[in-house]
């Protein structure tokens, strides 16, 4: 499944490339919905695209189910020691929809899944992030500072009442500070890199802990920005607290 390799190699590009992330859920009063990463690399795509359309690539539009491609990779995945086989099934809620066009300059991906509780998504990004292990031998090693390692950090969604929080943690202190560590070569790159909350509610916003936050006309989307190195050496910098009128 060759879009599988490319999803596997174009992740782990954007881990330590200079691309903007969007997190974006869409809530319904019932507490379902859908929540989504995407990510745009077409700044990657202007600078490889000659590369890439010298090697003929084919341009990819196309979407398909982790599920499917687990169910069907099975056996290979079968072989992985079980902590490799639980990063993988944590990408079996989610599709992912992918775009990579050279001649146009395209770069984007979008994992994305709908839910009944908000905490069905909880960690969407370490997912993304277990993506770029896929690839013709899921769970091999990867040279990645990024791809393919443990996961150091979690982050929880909860919706009760009025009441909707977006909260990180570290884990694994070690390992984190091991992870900020090993970005320091990307730095450079990543320094241009955002990584921005876009949240639809189902009635206008009333309050947040976020000072910076913007808000659409209606007041029921809010939309916050930080600096990718930013939230990778501090995942707190997202931790978001809303109270919605009654």
């Amino acid at each position: 499944m060759k879009k599988i390799q490319i999803l596997g190699w174009a992740i782990t590009i954007a881990l330590v490339s200079s691309c903007n992330f969007t997190e974006e859920i869409h809530l319904k009063e019932d507490g379902s919905g859908k929540l989504s990463i995407n990510f745009d690399g077409s700044e990657l795509m202007e600078m490889a695209g000659e590369e890439m359309m010298k090697s003929k690539e084919k341009a990819v539009d196309s979407t398909f189910s982790f599920k499917d491609f687990l169910k069907e990779k099975r056996d290979s995945i079968a072989t992985l020691s079980p902590e490799e086989q639980a990063k993988l099934k944590k990408l079996e809620p989610f599709s992912m929809h992918m775009v990579m066009n050279a001649e146009e300059k395209l770069m984007k991906f979008d994992l994305f899944s709908e839910f009944k509780d908000v905490s069905e998504v909880n960690d969407a990004f370490n997912a993304f992030q277990g993506a770029s292990a896929l690839g013709p031998n899921p769970g091999q090693e990867k040279t990645s500072p990024m791809g393919g390692q443990e996961a150091t950090t979690e982050v929880n969604y909860t919706f009760s009442k009025n009441t909707f929080s977006r909260k990180a943690k570290i884990i694994d202190e070690e390992l984190f500070q091991k992870s900020v560590d090993s970005l320091q070569s990307a730095e450079m790159f990543l320094s241009g890199s955002t990584y921005t909350l876009k949240y639809h509610f189902p009635r206008k916003v009333k309050s947040t802990n976020v000072e910076s936050a913007t808000f659409s006309a209606d007041g029921k989307t809010m939309f916050y920005e930080v600096g990718f190195m930013d939230l990778m050496k501090d995942p707190s910098v997202l931790d978001v607290e809303v109270e919605l009128e009654n």
